[in-house]
């Protein structure tokens, strides 16, 4: 009954070939949630894959409706050792990103595991089925070598991320008591550098919605009407420019951030943003101002995700009625989010550009969220990597994605920690998804210690 015992257990699961069976199993369920004909594979990911291992670990199990109809459920797991105990409540999601199996490459399939040298290929991999895998393992490696977490345990599981979380803040608003707990510790995105653990405690919110400029129906011949008729895709790209400046940096007053205080700043002075097989990033675009990891931590930023006027695929000769781009800003703590598109139509009438309008997307939005570096929970989390890593963790203020943190943070009010499995070169999102086989079998022995620390100490005092 020791900590090296149970982070042996851990390190034995992985080495036998287990995790890897198991997290083949769960990548075999087709979970696409933006995909309205794999509806009825939802619930039975949490069914068939799910249930089952928990029960065996000694958690009660019951799937919710989700409170907004036409979406996934939501597994509610909870293994209550004694009411003087602390609680841990942990997330994932078992919903995935649009296969793209057309576009994977030869050998591979988006639901069918392959191991290929350091990387196990295939969708949820890396976001999310093996990342709350590698949570459930270690909390069973615990129980396998004290017989008891020492701690009460809640797991929930949705099954709608990808698609924004619809019905999430719902569910928790409605069964506070339920998820009652002391912290949340949950796992998704990538590590900063693979061979670090990192932490964050919140995440960058974001906001999806398209720019519209719709003056007419059909196009009409460029030679007859050239000069005559406005052009929708020369209004929206003058009407784009004035967001950001050349470089990128945010002319809109209202989505320029004032919470990169000395704090943060002083947190994020150290960290990494490049290696890992990521791109070279450019020095050059984004504030001027600021280093890199402010950038991207600390900072707001805007991004076009598409554009579209006419036919790229087959241009003619035809002044196009209509022009849309889809667009995105992700933003820090100390931006509104009910502001932000307010202050978009102010920002682009100012300048003329009433034609253009303004179409949110429907729930592509999470909050931002953020918990102090020097929270009792960063420490206790981070001095536990440490022990078992001996490294120190890579600690972030917030995340530069976005996940529904806020339903946490904000409705339930919990102090928040992540710890993600993952590293940024894993193609989440994007055909070839992967895990690295290395970061996971150390995120089972990481985790495994941080759990054995919770129930061994109680957490912080």
């Amino acid at each position: 009954m020791t900590r090296a015992k149970a982070i042996e257990t851990a390190a034995q699961y992985f080495d036998t070939g287990c995790f890897v069976r198991d997290l083949s199993a769960l990548v075999a369920h087709e979970t696409e949630s933006q995909v309205p004909d794999k509806a009825a594979e939802l619930p039975q990911y949490l069914k068939q894959a799910l249930i089952p291992r928990l029960g065996a670990m000694g958690f009660t199990c019951k799937i919710h409706q989700n409170p907004v109809d036409g979406f996934g459920p939501i597994l509610v797991a909870e293994r209550v050792e004694d009411d003087t105990l602390p609680t841990v409540l942990t997330y994932g999601h078992g919903d995935v990103i649009r296969a793209q199996t057309e576009q994977w490459r030869d050998g591979l399939h988006p639901f069918r595991l392959v191991d290929e040298g350091d990387r196990l290929y295939g969708r949820g991999t890396a976001d999310n089925k093996g990342q709350h895998l590698i949570n459930m393992a270690a909390m069973n490696a615990v129980l396998d070598t004290r017989g008891s977490l020492g701690f009460n345990s809640r797991i929930l599981i949705e099954m709608g991320e990808e698609m924004g979380s619809p019905g999430l803040s719902e569910f928790c608003a409605q069964n506070k008591d339920t998820l009652a707990a002391d912290v949340l510790i949950a796992s998704d995105g990538p590590r900063l550098l693979s061979d670090t653990p990192t932490m964050f405690m919140g995440a960058r919110g974001g906001i999806s919605f398209d720019l519209i400029v719709d003056l007419r129906d059909g196009a009409h011949h460029s030679g007859n009407w050239g000069g005559l008729l406005a052009d929708p895709a020369m209004i929206l790209a003058q009407a784009l420019s004035t967001i950001t400046d050349a470089r990128g940096q945010i002319q809109v007053p209202e989505w320029r951030t004032t919470s990169l205080t000395d704090d943060i700043r002083l947190a994020l002075r150290d960290l990494p943003v490049q290696g890992d097989g990521g791109p070279e990033i450019d020095e050059d675009w984004g504030q001027e101002d600021l280093t890199p990891a402010e950038r991207v931590f600390g900072w707001n930023s805007f991004a076009v995700l598409a554009m579209k006027s006419g036919v790229p695929e087959a241009p003619v000769n035809a002044i196009s009625g209509y022009a849309k781009a889809a667009c995105q800003l992700r933003f820090v703590v100390g931006t509104e989010l009910q502001g932000i598109l307010p202050a978009l139509r102010r920002h682009l009438d100012a300048r003329g550009f009433e034609v253009v309008e303004i179409v949110p997307h429907e729930r592509e939005f999470f909050n931002a969220t953020r918990l102090p570096p020097d929270h009792p929970w960063v420490r206790f989390v981070a001095h536990s990597l440490e022990q078992t890593s001996g490294k120190a963790p890579h600690i972030l203020p917030n995340l530069a994605g976005s996940l529904p943190n806020e339903v946490f943070a904000d409705i339930l009010g919990l102090p928040t920690v992540w710890v993600p499995h993952s590293y940024r070169g894993c193609s989440q999102h994007a055909p070839n998804e992967h895990v690295l086989k290395h970061i996971s079998r150390d995120a089972l022995t990481l985790m495994t210690g941080l759990f054995w620390d919770i129930g061994q100490t109680g957490g912080p005092r």
